[in-house]
Protein backbone atom coordinates (compact mmCIF):
# COMPACT_ATOMS: atom_id res chain seq x y z
CA UNK A 1 0.00 0.00 0.00
CA UNK A 2 1.66 3.62 -1.22
CA UNK A 3 1.18 6.40 1.14
CA UNK A 4 -1.61 7.32 -1.81
CA UNK A 5 -3.51 5.67 0.40
CA UNK A 6 -4.87 6.66 3.81
CA UNK A 7 -4.74 4.78 6.85
CA UNK A 8 -7.64 4.89 9.19
CA UNK A 9 -7.28 7.24 11.80
CA UNK A 10 -5.69 5.48 15.31
CA UNK A 11 -7.20 6.37 18.49
CA UNK A 12 -4.11 8.47 19.90
CA UNK A 13 -4.15 9.05 23.89
CA UNK A 14 -2.30 12.99 22.57
CA UNK A 15 -5.39 13.99 20.22
CA UNK A 16 -4.68 17.49 19.33
CA UNK A 17 -1.75 15.18 17.57
CA UNK A 18 -3.11 12.45 15.85
CA UNK A 19 -5.54 13.70 13.57
CA UNK A 20 -3.57 14.72 9.76
CA UNK A 21 -4.43 16.51 7.27
CA UNK A 22 -5.32 15.86 3.72
CA UNK A 23 -2.64 18.63 2.82
CA UNK A 24 -0.03 16.89 5.52
CA UNK A 25 -0.60 14.16 3.32
CA UNK A 26 0.27 15.91 -0.09
CA UNK A 27 3.29 17.19 1.50
CA UNK A 28 4.63 13.74 2.29
CA UNK A 29 4.17 12.79 -1.02
CA UNK A 30 6.07 15.83 -2.54
CA UNK A 31 8.96 14.84 -0.18
CA UNK A 32 12.04 12.76 -1.34
CA UNK A 33 14.91 11.13 0.75
CA UNK A 34 18.34 11.11 -0.18
CA UNK A 35 18.98 7.76 -0.52
CA UNK A 36 18.70 5.58 -3.67
CA UNK A 37 15.65 4.45 -4.98
CA UNK A 38 15.00 1.01 -3.15
CA UNK A 39 15.38 0.29 0.57
CA UNK A 40 15.64 -3.11 2.24
CA UNK A 41 11.87 -2.87 2.78
CA UNK A 42 10.88 -1.75 -0.68
CA UNK A 43 11.25 -4.50 -2.47
CA UNK A 44 11.30 -7.64 -0.35
CA UNK A 45 9.20 -10.57 0.15
CA UNK A 46 6.98 -11.02 2.61
CA UNK A 47 9.40 -12.49 4.55
CA UNK A 48 11.49 -9.76 4.98
CA UNK A 49 11.00 -6.17 6.88
CA UNK A 50 8.18 -4.04 6.25
CA UNK A 51 5.07 -4.80 3.59
CA UNK A 52 1.95 -2.04 3.48
CA UNK A 53 1.12 0.46 5.64
CA UNK A 54 -0.68 -1.15 8.96
CA UNK A 55 -1.61 0.87 12.26
CA UNK A 56 -2.23 -1.38 15.51
CA UNK A 57 -1.97 -1.53 18.54
CA UNK A 58 -0.14 -4.10 21.21
CA UNK A 59 -2.40 -6.21 23.22
CA UNK A 60 -1.26 -7.10 26.63
CA UNK A 61 -2.87 -8.38 29.47
CA UNK A 62 -2.42 -5.92 31.74
CA UNK A 63 -3.92 -2.60 32.27
CA UNK A 64 -2.39 0.23 30.56
CA UNK A 65 -0.24 2.21 33.11
CA UNK A 66 -1.60 5.78 33.75
CA UNK A 67 -3.19 5.74 30.16
CA UNK A 68 0.33 5.37 28.95
CA UNK A 69 1.06 5.19 25.31
CA UNK A 70 4.38 5.03 22.96
CA UNK A 71 3.75 5.03 19.48
CA UNK A 72 6.07 3.79 16.85
CA UNK A 73 6.70 3.76 13.77
CA UNK A 74 8.12 1.17 12.17
CA UNK A 75 9.77 0.04 9.17
CA UNK A 76 9.69 -3.77 10.73
CA UNK A 77 7.99 -6.55 9.55
CA UNK A 78 4.43 -6.40 12.01
CA UNK A 79 4.88 -10.48 12.54
CA UNK A 80 8.53 -10.06 13.34
CA UNK A 81 8.20 -7.08 15.90
CA UNK A 82 4.78 -7.36 17.61
CA UNK A 83 5.61 -10.14 20.15
CA UNK A 84 8.06 -8.33 21.91
CA UNK A 85 5.68 -5.03 21.65
CA UNK A 86 2.95 -7.20 23.33
CA UNK A 87 5.36 -8.72 26.17
CA UNK A 88 6.69 -5.29 26.84
CA UNK A 89 2.66 -4.39 27.51
CA UNK A 90 2.50 -7.19 29.36
CA UNK A 91 5.05 -6.43 31.72
CA UNK A 92 4.59 -2.87 32.15
CA UNK A 93 1.20 -1.96 30.95
CA UNK A 94 2.51 0.19 28.65
CA UNK A 95 0.02 0.73 25.86
CA UNK A 96 2.25 0.60 21.88
CA UNK A 97 0.46 2.33 18.92
CA UNK A 98 2.32 0.84 15.83
CA UNK A 99 2.27 2.53 12.57
CA UNK A 100 4.06 0.19 9.74
CA UNK A 101 5.48 1.30 6.25
CA UNK A 102 8.79 1.49 4.23
CA UNK A 103 10.94 3.91 6.37
CA UNK A 104 11.50 5.97 3.28
CA UNK A 105 7.83 7.23 3.25
CA UNK A 106 8.11 7.01 6.95
CA UNK A 107 10.82 9.52 7.41
CA UNK A 108 8.21 11.97 4.93
CA UNK A 109 4.92 11.37 6.90
CA UNK A 110 7.83 12.44 9.90
CA UNK A 111 9.02 15.72 8.06
CA UNK A 112 4.92 16.48 7.26
CA UNK A 113 3.96 16.42 10.78
CA UNK A 114 6.59 18.30 12.31
CA UNK A 115 5.65 19.15 15.82
CA UNK A 116 1.91 17.33 15.15
CA UNK A 117 3.21 14.20 15.04
CA UNK A 118 2.24 11.30 17.29
CA UNK A 119 5.07 9.49 16.83
CA UNK A 120 7.74 8.63 20.04
CA UNK A 121 9.99 6.42 18.63
CA UNK A 122 11.36 5.52 14.85
CA UNK A 123 12.06 1.78 14.47
CA UNK A 124 14.37 0.64 11.25
CA UNK A 125 17.14 -1.17 9.64
CA UNK A 126 20.20 -0.40 8.79
CA UNK A 127 22.67 1.83 10.04
CA UNK A 128 22.25 4.05 6.95
CA UNK A 129 18.73 4.57 7.33
CA UNK A 130 19.40 5.77 10.65
CA UNK A 131 21.37 8.01 10.01
CA UNK A 132 19.78 9.56 7.32
CA UNK A 133 16.75 10.29 9.84
CA UNK A 134 19.68 11.82 12.46
CA UNK A 135 20.66 13.86 9.59
CA UNK A 136 17.63 15.21 8.27
CA UNK A 137 16.65 16.16 12.23
CA UNK A 138 14.03 13.64 12.88
CA UNK A 139 15.65 12.04 16.21
CA UNK A 140 16.64 13.65 19.42
CA UNK A 141 19.26 12.83 21.22
CA UNK A 142 19.20 10.46 24.51
CA UNK A 143 21.49 9.62 27.55
CA UNK A 144 21.24 6.56 28.99
CA UNK A 145 23.44 4.53 31.34
CA UNK A 146 21.17 1.52 30.00
CA UNK A 147 21.83 1.30 26.71
CA UNK A 148 25.62 2.52 27.16
CA UNK A 149 25.86 -0.82 29.09
CA UNK A 150 24.14 -3.25 26.62
CA UNK A 151 24.70 -2.16 23.42
CA UNK A 152 28.48 -1.43 22.89
CA UNK A 153 29.49 2.11 21.46
CA UNK A 154 29.89 0.81 17.66
CA UNK A 155 26.64 0.04 17.46
CA UNK A 156 25.79 3.66 18.36
CA UNK A 157 24.87 7.28 17.84
CA UNK A 158 28.02 8.90 19.18
CA UNK A 159 25.78 11.45 19.82
CA UNK A 160 22.79 9.51 20.91
CA UNK A 161 20.53 10.14 18.11
CA UNK A 162 19.89 6.08 17.54
CA UNK A 163 21.09 2.82 19.25
CA UNK A 164 21.12 -0.63 17.44
CA UNK A 165 19.03 -3.42 18.77
CA UNK A 166 19.93 -6.45 17.01
CA UNK A 167 22.59 -7.58 14.07
CA UNK A 168 22.51 -8.88 10.93
CA UNK A 169 25.68 -10.25 9.06
CA UNK A 170 25.86 -10.09 5.65
CA UNK A 171 28.10 -13.03 4.48
CA UNK A 172 28.76 -14.88 1.61
CA UNK A 173 26.54 -18.25 0.65
CA UNK A 174 27.53 -21.15 -1.83
CA UNK A 175 26.30 -24.11 -3.36
CA UNK A 176 28.38 -27.04 -1.88
CA UNK A 177 27.56 -29.48 -4.26
CA UNK A 178 30.01 -27.02 -6.83
CA UNK A 179 32.14 -24.74 -4.38
CA UNK A 180 34.55 -25.77 -1.50
CA UNK A 181 34.42 -23.78 1.61
CA UNK A 182 38.24 -23.72 1.09
CA UNK A 183 37.61 -21.67 -1.88
CA UNK A 184 35.90 -19.20 -0.46
CA UNK A 185 37.52 -15.98 1.55
CA UNK A 186 36.60 -12.28 1.42
CA UNK A 187 34.09 -10.10 -0.50
CA UNK A 188 36.74 -8.66 -2.67
CA UNK A 189 37.95 -12.45 -3.45
CA UNK A 190 34.57 -12.92 -5.49
CA UNK A 191 35.66 -10.36 -7.86
CA UNK A 192 38.46 -12.92 -8.96
CA UNK A 193 37.67 -14.24 -12.67
CA UNK A 194 37.77 -17.59 -11.01
CA UNK A 195 33.85 -16.68 -10.16
CA UNK A 196 32.88 -15.29 -13.88
CA UNK A 197 29.16 -16.78 -14.57
CA UNK A 198 28.87 -17.62 -10.56
CA UNK A 199 28.26 -15.15 -8.79
CA UNK A 200 24.57 -13.68 -7.49
CA UNK A 201 23.92 -10.41 -6.15
CA UNK A 202 20.91 -8.35 -4.95
CA UNK A 203 20.73 -4.79 -6.70
CA UNK A 204 22.95 -1.67 -5.72
CA UNK A 205 19.81 0.01 -4.80
CA UNK A 206 19.67 -2.06 -1.20
CA UNK A 207 20.88 -0.05 1.11
CA UNK A 208 22.34 -3.43 2.84
CA UNK A 209 24.43 -3.53 -0.56
CA UNK A 210 25.29 0.33 0.17
CA UNK A 211 26.13 0.01 3.51
CA UNK A 212 28.40 -3.16 2.65
CA UNK A 213 30.03 -0.92 0.03
CA UNK A 214 30.58 1.48 2.54
CA UNK A 215 32.19 -0.61 4.81
CA UNK A 216 34.73 -1.58 1.83
CA UNK A 217 35.38 1.78 1.29
CA UNK A 218 36.73 2.34 4.72
CA UNK A 219 38.53 -0.67 4.99
CA UNK A 220 40.17 -1.19 1.57
CA UNK A 221 40.06 2.42 0.11
CA UNK A 222 38.24 4.00 -2.66
CA UNK A 223 40.77 2.77 -5.62
CA UNK A 224 40.97 -0.85 -4.50
CA UNK A 225 36.47 -1.09 -3.89
CA UNK A 226 36.22 0.39 -7.11
CA UNK A 227 38.25 -2.32 -8.60
CA UNK A 228 36.16 -5.28 -6.34
CA UNK A 229 33.21 -3.86 -7.40
CA UNK A 230 34.55 -3.91 -11.51
CA UNK A 231 34.94 -7.42 -10.86
CA UNK A 232 31.70 -7.82 -9.12
CA UNK A 233 29.66 -7.27 -12.05
CA UNK A 234 32.03 -8.96 -14.63
CA UNK A 235 31.40 -11.74 -12.66
CA UNK A 236 27.67 -12.16 -12.06
CA UNK A 237 25.44 -15.01 -13.59
CA UNK A 238 22.16 -13.29 -14.32
CA UNK A 239 20.79 -9.80 -13.69
CA UNK A 240 20.61 -8.81 -10.17
CA UNK A 241 17.81 -9.58 -7.64
CA UNK A 242 15.61 -7.18 -6.22
CA UNK A 243 15.93 -9.23 -2.87
CA UNK A 244 17.97 -11.90 -0.61
CA UNK A 245 15.36 -14.56 -0.26
CA UNK A 246 15.01 -15.29 -4.20
CA UNK A 247 18.66 -15.12 -4.66
CA UNK A 248 19.38 -17.79 -2.14
CA UNK A 249 16.83 -19.98 -3.80
CA UNK A 250 18.63 -19.12 -6.61
CA UNK A 251 21.81 -20.45 -5.67
CA UNK A 252 19.70 -23.54 -4.21
CA UNK A 253 18.56 -24.33 -8.00
CA UNK A 254 21.99 -24.01 -9.38
CA UNK A 255 21.25 -20.54 -11.27
CA UNK A 256 24.66 -19.00 -9.71
CA UNK A 257 27.01 -20.81 -7.13
CA UNK A 258 27.70 -18.02 -5.08
CA UNK A 259 25.62 -14.75 -3.49
CA UNK A 260 26.31 -12.51 -0.79
CA UNK A 261 23.00 -11.99 1.45
CA UNK A 262 21.92 -11.38 5.17
CA UNK A 263 22.11 -14.47 7.54
CA UNK A 264 18.57 -14.13 8.74
CA UNK A 265 16.76 -14.80 5.31
CA UNK A 266 18.72 -18.22 5.32
CA UNK A 267 17.72 -18.69 8.74
CA UNK A 268 13.87 -18.00 7.75
CA UNK A 269 14.30 -19.72 4.72
CA UNK A 270 15.55 -23.07 6.88
CA UNK A 271 12.34 -22.76 9.14
CA UNK A 272 10.19 -23.49 5.90
CA UNK A 273 12.77 -26.01 3.96
CA UNK A 274 14.83 -27.71 6.58
CA UNK A 275 16.80 -29.47 3.99
CA UNK A 276 17.45 -26.64 2.13
CA UNK A 277 20.64 -26.78 -0.18
CA UNK A 278 22.58 -24.02 0.48
CA UNK A 279 25.53 -23.35 2.90
CA UNK A 280 26.73 -20.04 4.89
CA UNK A 281 30.64 -18.83 5.06
CA UNK A 282 32.05 -16.32 7.18
CA UNK A 283 33.56 -14.18 5.25
CA UNK A 284 37.01 -11.86 5.95
CA UNK A 285 37.91 -13.73 8.62
CA UNK A 286 41.28 -13.29 8.45
CA UNK A 287 41.39 -9.91 7.28
CA UNK A 288 38.45 -7.50 8.57
CA UNK A 289 35.65 -9.48 9.63
CA UNK A 290 32.35 -10.51 8.66
CA UNK A 291 30.40 -6.88 7.48
CA UNK A 292 27.97 -6.77 10.48
CA UNK A 293 24.95 -3.94 10.51
CA UNK A 294 22.04 -2.99 12.75
CA UNK A 295 18.30 -3.12 12.93
CA UNK A 296 17.31 -0.04 15.93
CA UNK A 297 15.76 2.83 17.08
CA UNK A 298 15.68 6.88 17.86
CA UNK A 299 13.53 8.87 20.13
CA UNK A 300 11.21 10.77 17.44
CA UNK A 301 12.70 14.56 18.20
CA UNK A 302 9.28 16.10 18.13
CA UNK A 303 7.73 13.45 20.62
CA UNK A 304 5.11 13.86 23.36
CA UNK A 305 6.82 10.57 25.59
CA UNK A 306 10.70 10.79 24.82
CA UNK A 307 10.83 9.00 28.47
CA UNK A 308 8.39 6.16 27.34
CA UNK A 309 10.21 5.78 23.99
CA UNK A 310 13.49 5.44 25.74
CA UNK A 311 12.30 2.71 28.55
CA UNK A 312 11.44 0.90 25.29
CA UNK A 313 14.55 1.02 23.99
CA UNK A 314 16.05 0.19 27.17
CA UNK A 315 14.22 -2.43 27.61
CA UNK A 316 14.55 -3.70 23.56
CA UNK A 317 18.38 -3.85 24.95
CA UNK A 318 17.74 -6.30 27.70
CA UNK A 319 18.33 -9.90 28.07
CA UNK A 320 14.85 -11.45 27.45
CA UNK A 321 14.47 -9.06 24.33
CA UNK A 322 17.63 -10.25 23.07
CA UNK A 323 16.94 -13.36 23.45
CA UNK A 324 13.45 -13.17 21.42
CA UNK A 325 15.36 -11.23 18.56
CA UNK A 326 18.14 -14.16 18.31
CA UNK A 327 15.15 -16.88 18.46
CA UNK A 328 12.18 -15.56 16.60
CA UNK A 329 13.43 -12.87 14.03
CA UNK A 330 16.63 -15.11 13.26
CA UNK A 331 19.05 -11.64 14.02
CA UNK A 332 22.31 -11.70 16.52
CA UNK A 333 21.87 -10.32 19.90
CA UNK A 334 23.32 -6.57 19.95
CA UNK A 335 24.18 -6.90 23.84
CA UNK A 336 26.90 -9.10 24.45
CA UNK A 337 26.82 -12.55 26.70
CA UNK A 338 23.00 -13.12 25.34
CA UNK A 339 22.14 -16.67 24.95
CA UNK A 340 21.67 -17.16 20.76
CA UNK A 341 19.35 -20.03 19.29
CA UNK A 342 20.39 -23.22 18.26
CA UNK A 343 20.25 -22.61 15.01
CA UNK A 344 22.43 -19.27 15.34
CA UNK A 345 25.06 -21.45 17.05
CA UNK A 346 25.05 -24.32 14.39
CA UNK A 347 26.42 -21.58 11.94
CA UNK A 348 29.31 -21.45 13.95
CA UNK A 349 31.15 -18.48 15.71
CA UNK A 350 32.58 -15.91 13.58
CA UNK A 351 34.60 -12.62 14.01
CA UNK A 352 32.99 -9.17 13.16
CA UNK A 353 34.02 -6.53 11.47
CA UNK A 354 34.77 -3.73 14.05
CA UNK A 355 33.87 -0.36 12.64
CA UNK A 356 31.42 1.84 13.53
CA UNK A 357 28.29 1.19 11.89
CA UNK A 358 27.44 5.13 11.60
CA UNK A 359 30.57 5.08 8.44
CA UNK A 360 27.40 3.05 6.51
CA UNK A 361 25.48 6.52 6.60
CA UNK A 362 28.27 9.00 6.18
CA UNK A 363 29.61 6.95 3.75
CA UNK A 364 26.22 6.15 1.80
CA UNK A 365 26.35 8.86 -1.11
CA UNK A 366 30.02 7.64 -2.19
CA UNK A 367 29.22 4.01 -1.80
CA UNK A 368 25.98 4.50 -4.64
CA UNK A 369 28.13 6.94 -6.80
CA UNK A 370 30.86 4.51 -7.09
CA UNK A 371 28.43 1.32 -7.62
CA UNK A 372 26.84 3.49 -10.46
CA UNK A 373 30.46 4.68 -12.02
CA UNK A 374 31.06 0.86 -11.75
CA UNK A 375 28.16 -0.40 -13.73
CA UNK A 376 26.85 -1.97 -10.68
CA UNK A 377 22.45 -1.72 -11.39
Amino acid sequence: MSLNTLVAPLSFARPAKATLSVAIFSLMLGLVGCQKAETPEQTESTTADETAVVDTATEGTATVANGEVVTIYSSRNEQLIKPLLDKYTEETGVKIELVTDKTGPLMARLQAEGKNTPADMLLTVDAGNLWQAAEQGLLQPVTSSVLETNVPAKYRDPKGLWTGLSLRARTIFYDPSKVEASQLSTYADLADPKWKGKLCLRTSNSVYNQSLVASMIENLGEEKTEQVIRGWVANLATDVFSDDTSMLEAVAAGQCEVAVANSYYYGRLFDEKPDFPVQIFWANQDTSGTHVNISGAGVIANSDNPSGALKLMEWLSSDAAQGIYASSDKEFPVKEGVDKSELLKSWGEFKQDSINVQKFGSLQTKAIQMMDKAGYK
